[in-house]
């Protein structure tokens, strides 16, 4: 098994090809373990209908993806509103909850721009305001600096980890890059089908 603490930034490594996503994927209730359950605040998520994941997953996660998938016709603002307008809370409560996760990402100035006038980086740091938009427990991240050349990647990264840690969401980063995997709290190395844990100065 494999525990997610608050505030942690967990890597998740595997050769390629060796099924990363899949743990992110079950972790997310987009997928459903062979075996086991899946737990989230200490609530088993195993017995879902389709509608209660959905609403778990909009409540309690967040979502990076290595292409940062906003929607291109919204503002970065907009795109870090929306989702939070989904659950209930008001147009005014979520500006100021988006103002605040884009200013804090160095996005200031950036928040009536629309995603194809941002840089690769200033589109991934919004959709990681995005994914934190609605103060998820879980934070669920796959190759988020993959598409980046490595200086933005580096600052994407370590925004991305102080975020974790201050906000207290748990997270679990699927990434290729060895280097930064030693640089979380914690690594989950995946082996024949098996989460494993290894220390993070031992990654190679």
């Amino acid at each position: 098994s494999a525990v997610l603490a608050p505030g942690q930034a967990v890597a998740l490594v595997g050769p390629s090809g060796a099924g990363k996503s899949t743990p992110l994927h079950i972790a997310g209730l987009l997928e459903s373990p062979d075996s086991g359950r899946v737990l989230v605040d200490g609530y088993d998520c195993s017995q879902l209908d389709d509608g209660a994941r959905t609403r778990m997953r909009r409540a309690r996660m967040g979502f990076v993806y290595q292409f940062h998938q906003l929607l291109p016709e919204f503002s970065a603002l907009e795109n870090v509103v929306i989702p939070q307008m989904i659950l209930g809370r008001s147009k005014r409560q979520a500006e100021e909850r988006a103002r605040q996760l884009l200013s804090s990402m160095g996005l200031a100035e950036r928040l009536t721009h629309r995603p194809a006038e941002l840089s690769g980086g200033e589109q991934q740091r919004t959709a990681i305001c995005r994914a934190l938009a609605n103060a998820p427990r879980l934070l669920l991240a796959d190759e988020p600096t993959g598409n980046l050349d490595p200086r933005t990647s580096e600052r994407v990264f370590h925004e991305l980890v102080e975020l974790i840690r201050s906000s207290g969401v748990a997270a679990l980063i699927a990434t290729h890059n060895l280097d930064l995997a030693r640089r979380m709290d914690r690594v989950l190395r995946l082996e024949s089908g098996h989460l494993v844990e290894v220390a993070p100065e031992a990654v190679h």
